[in-house]
């Protein structure tokens, strides 16, 4: 009897082994790799809600090659190791075929040799500093080229001539600033119209760098602020501004970092007329844009969450990725890879972006102004879409090198000059 009842449960164990596994077969994982707490969680909370409206409305079109997308969330707490951990778990223990997240560089940085040796794909949203290709990384994106280059353009349109980087203390900002001073350099500008400080991540008290810009800008000669500073410091950074009479009349603040998610937390009457440079706001007048929206709305059950650039920057690489896997028939990560190269999908402006060779996409590049509801004022824009340069043409060490990730090239810096790859992102 005893050998009877133990039989039935273990057929009934094999059984449930079995549908366990069939469950696991019938979905198709996507890995979330966002901080929901931390100094970062001001920016990409969103991000993760977004991820999880596109799933839905996927899975509601019958998913991908006929499966169900499954998210598998993860909180990596604005903690840069735990990116690289939690990376980890999701490629060889949750056997996610794509991952999207990532937020500052200094995680992506974390995130990159873990991806590459396990050959994963990433899909990373944000604007970034550039200097880098990776066979497995999917920049969505603005590279410098897409954002920051056209931000000094449209300044010096207005007469700029004297200028105040501020950045947060990491990779993208001090990379970024790097590239702006060789450009402005170019320009015919020298060290005495430039000014560079930098502050760690969550820094609060910005009294005396605000004093130093206002000194800074008070020659008689046009001021502006570059603005690279990332998350929650954004909230005392232009308290200050207001604090000590800093108007945008006086000296602009241009930001790659802000945008309406970062100012739906704050007073925004005292920064009307500062600006934003992104590749999307919210306020974009296209079909697809007001469609969006208002499924987002519906989706997050809050008619006052706004949308932002790095989440029509999540919609597109979602879009791509399915359409990849969709083309390539199958979920490998090689397969997929190669698929992603030429898909083209809708941006929210109305426009397309296509994935390049160098794993960067074509995007219209916006300037907005701050308006006293949060939302901006899109004062200038370009004629047609901007290709991303991985490596900029401003940097010597940079601006001989490509990125081509198709057969038979397969690099992702290879130096016109010297006719030949080299460099870590060409190992695999």
């Amino acid at each position: 009897m005893v050998k009877i009842k133990n039989l039935f449960a273990a057929m009934a164990l094999s059984t449930v082994v079995a549908t366990s596994a069939m469950a696991a077969e019938d979905t198709i994982k996507i890995g979330v790799l966002h901080s929901l707490s931390g100094t970062m969680a001001i920016s990409e909370t969103s991000l993760k809600d977004t991820l999880l409206m596109l799933v839905n409305e996927q899975n509601k079109k019958g998913g991908v090659l006929g499966k169900k997308i499954e998210p598998v969330v993860v909180d990596p707490a604005s903690n840069w190791p735990l990116f690289a951990e939690k990376t980890r778990e999701l490629l060889q223990k949750e056997k996610v075929s794509a991952i999207f997240g990532c937020w500052t560089s200094v995680s992506r940085k974390s995130v990159l040799p873990v991806v590459e040796e396990l050959n994963g794909i990433l899909f990373y949203p944000v604007q970034y500093e550039g200097e880098e290709s990776s066979k497995n990384v999917f920049y969505t994106g603005a590279a410098p080229n897409q954002q920051a280059i056209p931000a000094v353009d449209y300044l010096l349109k207005q007469g700029v001539k004297r200028w105040a980087l501020v950045g947060t203390d990491y990779v993208y900002p001090r990379t970024a600033n790097k590239i702006l001073e060789a450009y402005l350099k170019s320009k015919g500008f020298s060290d005495k119209d430039i000014i560079v400080s930098y502050t760690p991540f969550g820094h609060s008290d910005w009294q005396s760098i605000v004093s130093d810009i206002k000194k800074f800008g008070s020659t008689g000669v046009k001021t502006a602020v570059i603005s690279t500073i990332n998350g929650d410091a954004n909230v005392p950074f232009y308290k200050e501004l207001a604090n000590q009479g800093v108007s945008a009349k006086d000296i602009p603040v241009i930001a790659f970092s802000v945008g309406e998610e970062e100012l739906a937390g704050i007073d925004t009457k005292p920064l009307v007329g500062h600006l934003a440079a992104w590749n999307y706001f919210e306020s974009v007048d296209s079909e697809v844009n007001d469609e969006f929206v208002d499924k987002w709305h519906k989706f997050i059950g809050n008619e006052s969450r706004v949308t932002n650039d790095p989440m029509e920057a999540t919609y597109i690489g979602f879009n791509m990725w399915v359409k990849a896997v969709e083309k390539a028939g199958t979920t490998d990560s090689d397969a997929v890879q190669d698929a992603l190269i030429g898909v083209a999908v809708p941006n929210l402006s109305g426009g397309i972006a296509t994935m390049m060779p160098n794993h960067h996409i074509t995007k219209p590049v916006l300037i907005g102004e701050i308006q006293d509801d949060g939302q901006f004022l899109i004062v200038d824009s370009t004629k047609g879409t901007v290709v991303g340069d991985a490596w900029s043409d401003y940097l010597p060490g940079s601006k001989d090198l490509i990125s081509d990730w198709r057969k038979p090239m397969k690099c992702g810096n290879y130096n016109v000059k010297l006719g030949k790859c080299g460099g870590s992102a060409d190992k695999k």
